[in-house]
């Protein structure tokens, strides 16, 4: 499994951005792929996720109604649109795949769960939201 990840950057707060994770080597149906985010000193949390197949889309409570996750079936490309960004959305981004989208049942926001990973991470890229 092979996740090549593009966009990211600088942007004002309020902006947009939108990353690209090109994905190869597996059976796209079978999995889900994620996004992730990390900032300095914090721990690695869960941003969204996508199970293809069933077209279900789950997210974290700090980015629903803002970022919006979508493939693009031709390419085997998933993206990560991310609108109304605050400084708080500053890390460095990543995708993954997983073997599913794992979410709470109260509100089914999407959640980092290390069962879930498939082990296959792209390269990280740096988003930089300015206040």
């Amino acid at each position: 499994v092979q996740l090549v990840e593009s966009g990211g950057g600088l942007v004002q707060s309020g902006g947009s951005l939108r990353l690209s994770c090109a994905a190869s080597g597996f059976t796209f149906d079978d999995y889900s792929i994620g996004w992730f985010r990390q900032a300095p000193g914090k721990e690695r949390e869960g941003v969204s996720c996508i199970r293809r197949k069933w077209g279900n889309r789950y997210y974290s409570n700090s980015v629903k109604g803002r970022f919006t996750i979508s493939t693009d079936n031709d390419k085997n490309t998933f993206y990560l649109q991310m609108d109304r960004l605050k400084p708080d959305d500053t890390a460095v981004y990543y995708c993954a795949a997983l073997y599913w989208c794992s979410i709470r049942r109260t509100d089914e926001e999407f959640f980092l769960d290390h069962q879930a990973d498939l082990g296959s991470w792209s390269q990280g890229t740096q988003v930089t939201v300015s206040s």
